[in-house]
């Protein structure tokens, strides 16, 4: 199977990556990362952690990885007028995953950009607006985490 874009061709810019490094413990990450995006104006509507599940389930052994499903109502109402397909990306997550005791990594993509990169967002104004103000909001999160690293590329 070929995939239809080159994933090497891509600056994480294209997709709306973000990465920050928390100094503090897992449960304070995610609670700060919690209070950031309500603060900016993203709901957490969904949140689990894949690793507690994992270790129960299948005695896996995972460090510490949490998932907050971000969402910002107003936005998805205007993205879902655009395409119905983006539902299959909701809601915007924000990682938090131990690299170890006391350091966590935040991570997010921007599910507007991965969507319009697929082709199953539309190429139009009302879409370069979603993307315009998803990203400004997460910018602003991004920017009042306590990271000590935001140019972070692994």
């Amino acid at each position: 199977m070929s995939l239809p874009i080159d994933p090497a061709t891509l600056d994480p810019e294209d997709f709306g990556e973000k990465q920050a490094i928390l100094e503090m413990d897992h449960e304070d990450a995610i609670e700060h990362v919690r209070e950031v995006c309500e603060d900016v104006g993203f709901g957490i509507p969904v949140e689990f952690s894949p690793s507690e599940l994992l270790n129960e389930k299948v005695d896996a052994d995972r460090d510490p990885y949490y998932v907050l499903g971000a969402c910002n109502p107003n936005i998805a109402d205007q993205a879902l007028d655009e395409t119905m397909k983006i539902g299959g990306l909701f809601p915007c997550n924000m990682i938090v995953w131990q690299e170890e005791p006391g350091r966590q990594r935040v991570y997010h993509l921007s599910i507007m950009k991965v969507a319009r990169l697929l082709g199953t967002a539309p190429d139009n104004e009302a879409w370069d607006d979603i993307i315009d103000t998803t990203g400004e909001l997460t910018e602003e999160a991004f920017e009042r985490f306590d990271s000590v690293d935001t140019d972070i590329t692994d």
